[in-house]
């Protein structure tokens, strides 16, 4: 918990944890109080119970912490799976002063996979949450510097060594790998895809124009479905757009609130 003011609440990514907005959290910080969260599982986290990893569960189980926090958020920022959540809460959160809290979604995931990848993907990740010793493999053949240079490079984003250490620790620990592979094999947006339309709250989705994991058009297409959404859209960066410019997303979000 940073700053103090009206509270923001940040939610990281699949795969991530609350250390992909520590350049971010400073630049907020300056005029909101600003919480992150891990995700069940991930980052400093523990898993609970296994079959609440999808978007439904995670968004009852943020709820529940919310509440028991006593948080009254008036703006939450998600970053890509994140924003899937975040715009979820929005339909069950009041922020202080009534009505739907403000959302920022950053490179947000809003579309389910494309195909025989969307029939594929997530019952892969199924089978390999459910065997034995999988994610210890999976976290020691992916944590090396070299392959998980690669992979963050693979989403359009340039990052610092700093950064890349993060990751690096995160991608080789077991038991954030394994609740990695739980959260994709739940993973499923048919509900909240549809539900678009009637999400009021106030929406900004920040995308980079070079992403190459969720692209510029997803989030294009979504804002076109929502009441009240609009995009900006960051040249010559990636994913991770807000770890590579930090504090130029900062500021774009600032304004945004004070609108």
């Amino acid at each position: 918990m940073f700053g103090s003011g009206d509270t923001v609440l940040m939610l990281h990514g699949a795969g991530a944890s609350t250390h992909t907005f520590r350049d971010l959290v400073p630049v907020l910080a300056e005029d909101y109080q600003v919480i992150a969260v891990d995700l069940p599982g991930q980052g400093f986290t523990q898993l609970g119970a296994r079959h609440r990893s999808g978007v439904s569960g995670m968004t009852n189980d943020l709820i529940a912490l919310i509440a028991q926090e006593g948080w009254h958020p008036a703006a939450i920022v998600g970053h890509s799976a994140g924003g899937a959540l975040a715009l979820r809460l929005s339909q069950r959160v009041t922020a202080p002063r009534g009505g739907p809290p403000t959302i920022i979604g950053i490179n947000p995931a809003l579309e389910n996979f494309e195909g025989l990848a969307g029939l594929l993907f997530p019952a892969l990740a199924k089978f390999l949450s459910a065997v034995p010793f999988t994610a210890q493999l999976f976290a020691t053949a992916t944590g090396t510097p070299e392959r998980v240079e690669a992979l963050i490079k693979s989403t359009g984003s340039q990052i610092s060594p700093e950064g890349l250490s993060y990751y690096r620790k995160l991608i080789g620990n077991r038991d954030h790998a394994d609740a990695t592979l739980m959260m994709m094999a739940q993973w499923s947006l048919e509900d909240l895809l549809r539900d678009l339309p009637n999400i009021t709250a106030r929406t900004q989705f920040i995308v980079g124009d070079k992403d190459t994991t969720v692209p510029p058009d997803v989030a294009l297409k979504a804002a076109a479905r929502m009441p009240d959404a609009t995009m900006v859209r960051i040249a010559d960066k990636g994913h991770l757009v807000h770890e590579e410019t930090p504090e130029e997303i900062g500021q774009l979000i600032l304004e945004f609130l004070r609108q």
